[in-house]
């Protein structure tokens, strides 16, 4: 063991080998030390548990893979062919070129975030939405956050804290990564108030519920699952004019943020924003980043008297949205403002897409490795926890080399495409890789065909590589 220790080579040596100088150029030479000391730890460790030492050229290519891996950023592009629209591991859908442009302006310059130029004193950030979104949505004010769950919790926190909050035990909810309503409710210092039963609720179940101590009705649109059979809920109407009754404020988390009539494109009715605000509420909440097609935010809307409570209060800094989100969600807001959402803003176009246009796509794609695809109906998703069980018609790509070639299966091709410069996901039903041409822009058609075309040839001469296409 000793003398394996011995054995081991320098760092000097290590940092001073050749194949390691087009790395060491760019690398803070301190950090890089560190790197292959911290290495070298790993491997007398490694001795002392009764290993052999690794060869000079294998430590040198371990030093040069991880040092490459660190610099190369993590996150990267990728092309969504699953069919889920607002596919949350893969960040939800893009944004419109307008809302693009918007946010690149506010990251590369000084902007009046909060400053009144006229007036030349100091402005609230909030007031570059606020207008928007008071003529959209018809309420009387509106703030934004960073997100849906911020702007649920910064209500109660700065409404409600310490009384209690009735709420259906329907939608005593978890709506996805851990966000509890039982567990924000204790979190902002309000107490929950469970009424009616898992399936259905009465309006004469909130109203029993109250006592002096109940400051708000909390409704929670359900837009991640959906509860069929024998269910029964109390409109918003309704809850309104239980709250109007008794003095309490009425809350409304409606999740998405869906400004136009889903019903339109075939899909089950999602709760509008619109809607919700004409119904009396005190405050609807929703999201930037799902079907408003925007940058993740929680948007805010209602009493004005309340929304100024809530910008006051501590926990609103904390929350508060940068300038390169807000500059884009201005710029999103404005395609609703003009009526060209749908034509603009990705997650509309996804949606509005015709069958007859998709199927053209899907027998391109196809005809480009037709050894081992075909083309076949199926289903695409809005997915990112709006409109649970409702889907859209779509034409797919089928990839099965397995039944053509009894070489290659269907995980393998599967790889070979995530594996890719820009991998490509798609979707595997039934021992089948499924690619929909509904959630990929036209724009990187010409790179999928390509990688489809190599990959058949691959395949055809029994040699898979995750190369990028030329």
């Amino acid at each position: 063991m000793e003398t394996s220790l011995r054995s081991l080579p320098s760092v000097d040596k290590i940092i001073s080998d050749p194949r390691l100088k087009s790395i060491t150029d760019g690398y803070d030479h301190l950090l890089f030390t560190k790197l292959v000391r911290g290495y070298i730890k790993e491997i007398r460790l490694f001795i002392k548990g009764g290993g052999d030492p690794p060869p000079f050229d294998s430590i040198v290519e371990t030093i040069a893979r991880r040092a490459t891996a660190i610099q190369t950023p993590s996150m990267r592009k990728i092309i969504n062919a699953t069919g889920v629209i607002l596919h949350t591991n893969l960040g939800r859908s893009s944004v419109s070129r307008e809302t693009v442009e918007a946010m690149t302006g506010a990251n590369n310059n000084y902007v009046n975030l909060e400053i009144d130029i006229n007036r030349n004193q100091r402005g609230s950030r909030q007031d570059h939405l606020r207008s928007l979104l008071k003529e959209i949505t018809g309420a009387e004010s509106a703030m934004v956050v960073n997100n849906n769950a911020s702007a649920v919790l910064l209500a109660l926190s700065a409404l409600v804290k310490g009384k209690e909050v009735i709420v259906s035990r329907g939608q005593s909810v978890e709506i996805g990564g851990g966000f509890r309503v039982p567990e924000v409710m204790r979190q902002s210092g309000a107490r929950l108030i469970d009424v009616g039963t898992t399936n259905i609720t009465y309006k004469t179940d909130y109203e029993a519920a109250i006592t002096p101590s109940t400051a708000a009705l909390l409704r929670v649109h359900s837009s991640n699952f959906r509860v069929i059979g024998f269910t029964g809920e109390v409109a918003l109407d309704e809850l309104v004019e239980v709250g109007k009754k008794h003095s309490l404020m009425v809350l409304d988390d409606i999740g998405s943020g869906c400004f136009i009539d889903t019903t339109k494109y075939g899909l089950l009715r999602e709760p509008l924003v619109q809607e919700s605000i004409s119904s009396g509420v005190s405050l609807t909440f929703f999201s930037g980043d799902k079907l408003l097609g925007g940058p993740q935010a929680g948007i805010i809307a209602g009493k004005k008297q309340l929304i100024d409570k809530m910008e006051k209060h501590p926990l609103a800094r904390a929350l508060r949205i940068d300038k390169v989100r807000l500059s884009g969600l201005a710029a999103t807001l404005l395609h609703y403002l003009k009526g060209d959402a749908v034509n603009k803003i990705p997650v509309w176009q996804m949606i509005s897409a015709k069958p007859d246009d998709l199927r053209k796509r899907a027998e391109k794609w196809a005809a480009s490795c037709s050894s081992i695809a075909d083309i076949v109906q199926g289903e695409s998703e809005v997915g990112g926890g709006s409109l649970p069980g409702s889907t859209l018609p779509t034409w797919l790509v089928s990839l099965k080399p397995g039944v053509r070639t009894h070489k290659t299966g269907v995980q393998d091709i599967s790889a070979v495409l995530r594996n890719m410069d820009i991998p490509i996901i798609g979707r595997i039903e039934k021992d089948t890789l499924l690619l929909d041409p509904r959630t990929v822009p036209v724009e990187d058609e010409p790179y999928i065909i390509s990688a489809l075309t190599q990959l058949a040839e691959n395949i055809a001469g029994a040699k898979l590589t995750s190369r990028r296409p030329k």
